[in-house]
């Protein structure tokens, strides 16, 4: 008796789960109208995912606003890409270069770029989108490797530059009733290497949340992009090793001494064994940044990958106790 009870509160256990999976899928698979109209901008397009996402939603027709570090990366962008994209030339760690950008894309948007969801389809002025993908990893190493310097080189690209250009453009976007996107990482949840690219990524996290809040009563909506490991320049291995070996042999003697080589060796190791964990799917990113983009009703979060969404999310949610030993990097010494 017991067991047939059992047996029967699983299955509606399933079910109920089922009709929920369910829900959740068709209430996602709502697309935003007059997409044509909506204008988008996005950081770090000479590369990676915000090369990739800046051509995907120029294939759907979206009107996209495609900064670039480089004069190069932006022209070779501009020839795989229709006329509707345009490009400028934006370092985010630069303030300067963030205001002039903010500016430029305000006279590209100028009183059109957003449409109301609404029974009466109304112009709305401003910007609709804003994808935050520009980042670096390196210099990353144990912490007393490095210097304040080298914390300062990632921070002020990661996050204090990201936070920068939301700014600078917010205004665009709240008169839009837009979209934020910000790239985080699964290093944004659990911090697995030195330096300042894990402590960015929570940072980034931290801003999102409080902005989404902050921005909800405007009907802004904010979401964050959390990927694993996928090939893009950020996870070079040689540039990984060439930076991995500037590090150390800036280190002062005394702690080289306490490290000693084979703790370098199994460091440089250690990160190249992380870099053959990418996959080359970038899609997987960008397809949630167009949906975060397009869809009526987005996720706050999106896990993208497989190493993400089954291990180090759930890890994420597990007692320090539990992490710890799973996360430690444990060197052979001299």
């Amino acid at each position: 008796m017991w067991l047939y009870l059992e047996a029967t509160m699983l299955l509606y256990v399933a079910a109920l789960l089922c009709l929920c999976y369910l829900f959740r899928w068709y209430r996602e698979k709502k697309t935003l109208p007059n997409l044509q109209e909506k204008y988008v901008l996005i950081t770090g397009c000479d590369t990676g995912f915000g090369n990739l996402l800046a051509q995907q939603l120029d294939r759907r027709g979206l009107r996209v606003l495609a900064a670039c570090l480089t004069q190069k990366g932006a022209e070779q962008l501009k020839r795989s890409s229709s006329e509707r994209l345009q490009t400028v030339i934006l370092d985010v760690a630069d303030g300067q270069s963030v205001a002039a950008a903010a500016d430029w894309v305000k006279r590209m948007v100028g009183n059109r770029g957003a449409m109301q969801i609404s029974l009466v389809s109304s112009v709305l002025p401003g910007l609709w989108g804003l994808v935050n993908n520009a980042g670096i990893l390196i210099p990353v190493a144990p912490n007393e490797w490095l210097t304040k310097e080298d914390f300062l080189r990632v921070l002020n690209v990661n996050l204090v530059g990201m936070i920068d250009v939301t700014l600078s453009l917010l205004p665009e976007v709240r008169k839009a009733q837009g979209r934020i996107v910000n790239v985080a990482s699964i290093a944004g949840r659990l911090g697995f290497c030195g330096g300042g690219y894990c402590i960015s990524k929570f940072g980034v996290e931290a801003f999102s949340d409080s902005l989404r809040r902050e921005l909800s009563t405007f009907g802004v909506k904010v979401s964050i992009i959390e990927p694993d490991f996928f090939r893009t320049n950020i996870l070079n291995p040689e540039n990984l090793r060439r930076s991995l070996e500037h590090v150390w042999n800036a280190v002062p003697v005394e702690v080289k001494q306490s490290y000693g080589l084979s703790y370098f060796e199994s460091y440089c190791k250690y990160m190249h064994k992380m870099t053959q964990l990418t996959t080359p799917k970038l899609h997987l990113v960008t397809d949630s940044m167009e949906h975060a983009l397009t869809a009526v009703h987005p996720r706050t979060r999106y896990s993208a990958g497989w190493y993400a969404k089954l291990y180090y999310l759930p890890l994420s949610y597990m007692p320090t106790s539990w992490a710890d030993p799973l996360l430690t990097f444990l060197p052979k010494k001299d």
